[in-house]
């Protein structure tokens, strides 16, 4: 199946590849489009400007123009289990406390329909993916999931076995009565010791893959801020989430001129060669979900979890002069 649709080009996509701004175009219509869904549109002549195909995905916009396009509609995945370590912090019959490696996609997704944390988990418990809950408003390759973690965010997630666990825990999240602590590493040593954010959060108008707080519309993001350690040129700080956005801690060090290190989407890539060549060794950005507590949805049990820095942010600390160990 295919869906047509008429995507008009303004004055914000001049001077923008064409395939670049009809996805900009789709995603400020909410609409998901990804470039090798558009990428297949353009080989079968179903991108076209006046009726004629548009055959240069990478030509420039340099004019106003309406474009008709017909996108194929993608193959709806499915979870499946596959045999990937996992490194168990907690496990009982209604759910299950993960410490995440950096790297690893929690769910699948365009390019990442593989190797997901959901894919290890259904192989662990031995189970298919219609045997685990799935929220209200998720699909196939969520089951189980309550929260999620960024790709190469470090830590602790938990995971629902079954649904009473799963309605328990994401009414927790709803009302934030969980205690997340999160350790990340700053470019730039904070003038401040402690600090509390609260913003808007939306979708940045200059980067639709990246959340702003200037924004005109948006929910609340508040985040507590403490620094740990100044480090040389940076800073390890804790953060405690009042809320739970999307991309919330990394939006607010941007926001502060103090980017998490390593982190491309939101400046934690440039400055002096000596910061770039760390970034560029680190390989992810430095953010690790340290501490999880929640009250039991079932049993009413009070559970806390630590997860410590893994080895590659403690050679980070070393190289910044700073070999020690975490304060608490």
């Amino acid at each position: 199946m295919s869906s047509a649709l008429r995507v008009a080009l303004g004055p914000e996509a001049l001077g923008l590849r064409l395939d670049a701004a009809l996805v900009a175009a789709l995603q400020r219509q909410g609409r998901s489009c990804s470039r090798s869904q558009l990428a297949r549109a353009f080989a079968a002549g179903q991108v076209r400007i006046g009726g004629v195909p548009a055959t240069k995905p990478a030509r420039t916009v340099d004019a106003a123009v309406e474009v008709e396009l017909e996108l194929s509609e993608p193959e709806p995945m499915q979870a499946v289990a596959e045999d990937l370590p996992l490194r168990i912090v907690y496990e009982d019959a209604e759910l299950l406390v993960i410490d995440k490696p950096a790297g690893m996609v929690v769910h699948a997704g365009p390019g990442h329909e593989r190797g997901t944390l959901v894919n290890a988990v259904l192989h662990y418990l031995g189970k298919r993916a219609a045997e685990l809950p799935v929220m209200r408003g998720n699909d196939a390759t969520r089951p189980g999931i309550v929260h999620r973690l960024d790709r190469d965010t470090s830590g602790l997630i938990v995971v629902a076995r079954t649904e009473r666990a799963q309605e328990g825990l994401a009414a927790m999240f709803r009302v934030h009565d969980l205690r997340r602590r999160y350790l990340g590493v700053v470019w730039g040593v904070p003038g401040f010791t402690k600090k509390t954010l609260r913003t808007r959060h939306g979708r940045d108008p200059g980067d639709r893959r990246r959340f702003s707080p200037h924004v005109d519309e948006g929910r609340e993001a508040v985040t507590h801020l403490q620094v740990l350690r100044p480090l040389k040129d940076a800073g390890l700080l804790e953060f405690a989430l009042e809320t739970g956005r999307t991309h919330q801690i990394r939006m607010h060090c941007r926001m502060l001129g103090h980017p998490i290190v390593a982190d491309a989407m939101y400046g934690g890539m440039g400055g002096p060669p000596s910061r770039r060549a760390l970034a560029a060794e680190l390989g992810r950005h430095a953010l690790h979900a340290a501490r999880l507590g929640f009250r039991h949805p079932v049993s009413g049990v009070e559970l806390d979890f630590e997860s410590p820095l893994p080895a590659d942010l403690l050679h980070l600390l070393e190289q910044l002069g700073d070999p020690g160990q975490v304060a608490s």
